[in-house]
């Protein structure tokens, strides 16, 4: 029972079939004028326009990266970079692509502010609003936190930004990390008032090592990768173009059946709270209000047992979730988005991701209750509190 999708999904069947079919059959280079190049840059290009589509954005705007790690590392420097003596704001618990930029920054010298998250898991705007500077040059608010799984009211720090227009003539961009979101919440990127977003394939069941920033129209940033004209300049290199055609695939399975798979994930995942619930001793991090977070996450601590310990115990049952994000999953610290929602250590370290994906069926989620019951039952047993 794969339960682990927000750490990354597997590869649907259409974008195994889309690699595949560009591995074997496109063999050229999209910047190389011949025939083969032009074969190329027609995949690369399409790649675009299908994304582009689904974000609302246009398909000049869409800047092809190796990841959603990159996407926010070239959001997060290129724009800090292009601006003389900025002030960047992120948020307490934005994913480490997104922190570990900007503490690098603050070492730089660049005026760097952390905006704290209330014990719900959605940042305080009031607070935010208090760190705005007239060169303030960024506001970063992931859209989803990839470990908790809330909707951030990224519409309310938009019109914080906007009201800057007014009152010091200039407005902050406005970035979003939408990993976790892209697909997952519908969205249009003119709608949240984003001025840069990033994105990732293998969140949906595209492959690995691809992603893209949406860049608005008339945002300057400066290139994190340099050598080549790629990208309009942003991100130089040869693109992954096995990569873009595997995620223009998922983004089409999704765009056809998304509506679908929004409202089934929804339902197993209350089903999955509903007879967790049961478990005494449990602390939900994820708040129960379905409206503010996305369908598919959910994150609970069991104090007294070590979140590593229960995963690894739920494994020996076939099941597979996670401790938080992938990215720091084998460092012994604490989760930082937990510790941001004033979670103590203890209920930080026994925390558990349970993520769902467009596999999921109901007899996975009755048999991964079952089988989380036992677990800590047992684990209990073995140590108790």
């Amino acid at each position: 029972m794969y339960l682990d999708h927000s750490a990354t999904s597997p590869a649907l069947p259409e974008v195994v079939e889309a690699v595949r079919e560009v591995l074997e059959h496109v063999h050229g280079n999209p910047a190389s004028l011949h025939g083969m190049g032009l074969e190329a840059e027609r995949v690369l290009e399409r790649g675009r326009q299908v994304l582009a589509a689904s974000l609302g954005a246009d398909p000049s705007e869409v800047v092809f990266t190796s990841g959603g790690t990159e996407a926010n590392n070239l959001a997060v420097f290129g724009t800090a970079w292009a601006r003389h003596k900025p002030h960047v704001v992120v948020s307490a618990f934005e994913h480490s692509s997104i922190l570990e930029p900007a503490r690098r920054l603050r070492e730089m010298g660049v005026e760097v502010d952390f905006a704290p998250v209330d014990p719900e898991g959605f940042v305080r705007t009031d607070a935010l609003a208090d760190l705005l500077r007239p060169h303030t040059a960024l506001v970063s608010v992931v859209l989803v936190n990839n470990e908790v799984g809330t909707l951030q009211p990224l519409a309310e720090v938009a019109k914080l930004l906007d009201e800057l227009q007014g009152r010091w003539g200039r407005r902050p961009l406005l970035h979003t990390d939408a990993v976790q979101a892209f697909q997952h919440v519908p969205f249009r990127v003119r709608d949240l008032r984003a001025d840069l977003v990033t994105v990732s394939a293998h969140k949906l069941g595209g492959p690995k090592g691809v992603g893209a920033l949406y860049v608005r129209k008339g945002v300057r940033l400066q290139p994190l990768l340099v050598g080549g004209d790629q990208e309009r300049g942003l991100r130089g290199g040869t693109p992954n173009l096995p990569g873009i055609a595997g995620l223009a695939a998922a983004v089409r399975f999704w765009e056809r059946e998304g509506e679908r798979l929004r409202a089934r994930l929804r339902e197993l995942a209350a089903r999955l709270r509903a007879e967790l619930s049961e478990l005494s001793g449990l602390r939900w991090n994820t708040p129960p209000d379905a409206r503010r977070t996305a369908p598919h996450i959910l994150n609970l601590s069991v104090p007294g047992l070590r979140g590593e310990v229960l995963v690894h115990r739920l494994e020996r049952e076939g099941v597979y979730v996670s401790t938080g994000s992938a990215c720091h999953s084998r460092r012994a610290h604490p989760s930082h988005v937990l510790l941001a929602m004033g979670r103590s250590e203890q209920e930080a370290i026994s925390a558990v991701r349970v993520s769902l994906g467009p596999d999921t069926t109901e007899e996975d989620v009755a048999y991964a209750a079952e089988a989380f019951r036992v677990a800590v039952q047992d684990l209990r047993f073995l140590v108790p509190s």
